[in-house]
């Protein structure tokens, strides 16, 4: 049976916490610069975990906190649901944030300031908006005393922007207890809104957009190598030009473009919607229907392979022996043997391929009963408004959840400004998020968890 609806006070007080809670999360710098040592991470996530803990204390409920290195804690909490039998559902959000350079900044980046309604800050987008939702929810539902559908469990990751290594994946390899009977996830990236002219009555219509799919990712490293020798004399084995060969071989190849299952679905949509029809020979005319969404968009029409960091040498007039540059490689579902054996020949034969993270791809069903609640949910809030599948770019905890056959969506519901560009906020300068759309966000999780 569905729990009760909030009263209007109950449902105020859901609203007031889960922007509350937004700004507090932002106000904590969970910056996460990456690597594996422990001594650089710093106390930002742990602080972080403790006020999640303390605000799920503070209403009857007794989180389990798994810390998987000194300063990576993670905590989760499961609340039992009417049918024990069924599987459950996660919802969840990771605690760390990228880094923020506060001069790039108009507003200082871990204030929380709201300015024009808008709550500025590094996480507002991701993830700390939803992380405040979902805590939200978990009180609203602790302090009803009602039992949902099913099992829900609400849990906050470590260290999800460094691949998710000390934090869900640790918990998937070390841990795999913890998530026993859940079978979906929900997560973020998802559930936000583009705005589309509708073709039937001329008028504007919101469409939210269900993440269904995630690229795959692969981070590492090209180590170019040479022979070593003294900056005067001519060198035809010079680690750094071959390392510049091969950085300029990857940059300069073009991926072959290949709109998948759920790129299609997004499209005929879009194209149901608008009565625009879309042409795989010429997709650049119907992005930007796609609205703040283009960017994430665009980046699963192709694989990709991005140089991001450069090191070499340790004198100028030392010609070093290797070079190294790190990538940042995303590949379509079904595709990552094919890219990593291309990224190995253009490299050629005096780079070296390094692989130092491979997280796979996502593909959750585009229809199920879990998809439909998330329809109903939002129509609730939204009368007229559709729901859509697309493909993200970038990766979430879903993909280790995935290893324990866990559904993963992105479905972080805002309903967004026509004209704000959403994508580019991720990880950018100025980050936020409408005060009011994470009111919305927290109203539909709430009727999601009811009734699904």
């Amino acid at each position: 049976m569905p729990i009760a609806a909030p009263t209007p006070d109950e449902l105020a007080l859901l609203q007031d916490e889960a922007v509350r809670f937004t700004r507090e999360l932002i106000r904590i710098d969970t910056s996460n610069f990456g690597g594996n040592d422990p001594a650089t991470w710093g106390n930002g996530e742990t602080e972080a975990a403790e006020h999640v803990v303390a605000l799920l204390r503070e209403v009857g409920l007794e989180p389990t906190v798994v810390e998987s290195a000194p300063g990576r804690p993670s905590v989760l909490v499961t609340l039992p649901g009417e049918d024990r039998e069924r599987g459950g559902l996660i919802l969840h959000g990771h605690l760390d944030v990228v880094p923020a350079r506060a001069e790039d900044w108009s507003v200082d980046p871990f204030a929380a300031e709201i300015i024009d309604g808008m709550i500025y800050g590094r996480g507002a987008v991701d993830m700390k908006d939803m992380v405040g939702m979902i805590l939200a929810v978990a009180r609203h539902l602790a302090r009803s005393g009602q039992r949902p559908p099913r099992d829900l469990m609400f849990a906050f990751f470590a260290d999800e922007e460094n691949a998710s290594v000390w934090g869900a994946q640790w918990l998937v390899e070390n841990r795999p207890e913890l998530f026993e009977g859940m079978t979906e996830a929900i997560s973020e990236v998802g559930g936000y809104s583009i705005t589309l002219p509708e073709q039937e009555t001329g008028k504007d219509v919101r469409a939210y957009l269900v993440q269904t799919a995630e690229k795959g990712l692969a981070w590492g490293r090209l180590r170019a190598h040479g022979r070593a020798g003294h900056g005067s004399v001519p060198n035809d084995e010079n680690a750094i030009v071959r390392l510049a060969r091969a950085i300029t071989a990857i940059d300069e190849h073009e991926f072959p473009q290949e709109c998948i299952a759920s790129v299609r679905a997004l499209f005929d949509g879009i194209t149901e919607i608008t009565g625009t029809g879309w042409d795989e020979s010429d997709i650049e005319r119907f992005l930007p229907l796609t609205g703040g969404a283009r960017q994430f968009v665009t980046g699963t029409l192709r694989d990709s392979a991005n140089l991001t960091m450069l090191e070499s040498g340790y004198k100028v007039n030392v010609i070093p022996q290797t070079a190294e540059a790190g990538f940042d490689c995303r590949f379509l579902p079904g595709h990552q043997e094919q890219v990593l054996a291309l990224l190995d020949e253009l490299a050629g034969e005096h780079v070296e391929v390094i692989v130092d993270h491979v997280g796979v791809s996502v593909d959750s069903p585009r229809e199920s009963p879990l998809v439909d609640a998330m329809a109903d949910a939002i129509g609730a809030e939204d009368p007229g408004a559709r729901i859509l599948p697309y493909c993200l770019s970038a990766g979430t905890d879903n993909k280790p959840l995935s290893a324990l056959g866990i559904g993963g969506y992105g479905f972080a519901p805002l309903q967004l400004p026509p004209d704000l560009d959403f994508a580019p906020l991720f990880h950018g300068v100025d980050e936020r998020v409408p005060v009011d759309a994470v009111r919305f966000g927290a109203r539909v999780l709430l009727r999601l968890v009811a009734s699904s």
